[in-house]
């Protein structure tokens, strides 16, 4: 797997929002695959789901939002579970807290875990590539350190990126 690490700038971190969106429409443009972005905050999630919407003024980034079953009553969970299975992950870019099951696309992950938690979690979710974002603050760094040294030593194809 290619993991690569994306050490933003102090204007960078402030635009976070911006800087994802920016990065899952260059991921979509450069690859056919379905892109996954990894966020275990709530808050951040209702964000990029906006911020995906509006992004560029005369387009937006077709996405779906993905719903944790954990989170939800039993009734909530049956009803989602129906739903997904009539109408199959359709738009190019999900949002969620998990990685969904049988995922082998893309993934931006924003969270302080390295993605392997998330796989080991779900079920074949075998990413073909993972961005990794690490913004320029003490505790951003800390953990994009630990997530460096978790993937090399699995021996992954590891690059970095200062934007």
């Amino acid at each position: 797997m290619q993991i690569s690490f994306y050490v933003l700038s102090n204007s960078k971190a402030q635009d976070f929002l911006g800087f994802i969106c920016q990065l899952s429409q260059t991921a979509l443009n450069k690859s056919s695959q379905s892109l996954l972005i990894l966020a275990e905050d709530e808050a951040l999630l209702g964000e990029l789901d906006s911020a995906l919407w509006s992004h560029d003024a005369s387009s937006f980034i077709p996405h779906q939002c993905l719903v944790d079953n954990n989170k939800t009553t039993a009734t909530e969970a049956i009803a989602t579970e129906l739903i997904v299975k009539e109408q199959p992950l359709a738009a190019p870019v999900l949002l969620g807290s998990y990685m969904p099951v049988e995922f082998n696309g893309i993934v931006i992950n924003t969270t302080a875990r390295p993605v392997n938690d998330f796989m080991n979690a779900t079920s074949n979710a075998q990413p073909t590539r993972v961005l990794e974002t690490i913004k320029p603050d003490a505790t951003s760094v800390q953990e994009g350190r630990n997530k460096y040294k978790h993937y090399q030593s699995l021996k992954y194809e590891l690059t970095h990126f200062k934007v």
